[in-house]
């Protein structure tokens, strides 16, 4: 199942694109306001779907401010066939279009299409609510703050964040993290734990959740 958001200024279309898709398992989020994007946290979504022709901010731009803090797949919905129109979209960072009126099967292949590569591929980023991950660049930020993480922190941030919901105990995530060659001992994860609770507490935040007894677990 993959979260999927559409935007549409035509609440008809978005009925039809989320009847459709939830065929396929999927989480649909529609929104009419294009404006209110950034209060969904776009970065939470697995693919986004926009429109291009919305009036106040049209797809393009929507896809200029959003795509600097998102790593999924945008795909844009247009009536438009002009090749230009169509090559300055995807330069803006898109990933592909689907023309409108568009089929059942076309969204479905489409999209799905797009959702397999990227299980495939690394992504380059991961975010989960408030938390956004820089996987290249190594980094953690909270909002627009990148967080003072040591080395050792962030990896077991990551490590944590990629299997959230899944518990682990001190042992294992020494392991994963630093390997059986590490030059400390899992005691070590517990106080890498308290710091990095102590640096996500400004932000009122606290992902990283104890399981007296077994272990830690990134929060879902």
């Amino acid at each position: 199942m993959a979260r999927i958001l559409a935007v549409d200024d035509e609440a008809g279309i978005l009925i039809l694109i989320r009847n459709i898709l939830i065929k396929d398992g999927h989480s649909v989020t529609t929104l009419t306001e294009p404006e209110q994007i950034t209060a969904l946290n776009p970065g939470f979504f697995d693919l986004i779907l926009l429109d291009v022709m919305m009036p106040g901010i049209d797809g393009f731009s929507l896809c200029e401010r959003i795509r600097g803090i998102v790593d999924c797949p945008i795909l844009f919905l247009t009536a438009k066939t002009l090749e230009d129109d169509i090559m300055y979209g995807l330069g803006l960072g898109a990933d592909d279009y689907i023309l409108k009126p568009f089929g059942t099967g076309e969204l479905r292949a489409r999209v799905n299409a797009h959702l397999r590569r990227e299980q495939r591929e690394r992504r380059s980023m991961l975010s989960i609510d408030e938390v956004h991950f820089n996987l290249l660049g190594k980094e953690m930020h909270v909002q627009e703050d990148k967080v003072p993480l040591t080395k050792s922190e962030y990896k077991i941030c990551e490590f944590l964040a990629r299997n959230r919901g899944q518990v682990f105990s001190k042992e294992r995530i020494y392991e994963s993290v630093f390997g059986f060659d590490g030059e400390s001992d899992s005691a070590a994860v517990a106080e890498h734990v308290k710091n990095i609770r102590a640096k996500l507490s400004r932000y009122e935040l606290s992902p990283i959740e104890t399981l007296w007894g077994i272990g830690y677990k990134w929060r879902t």
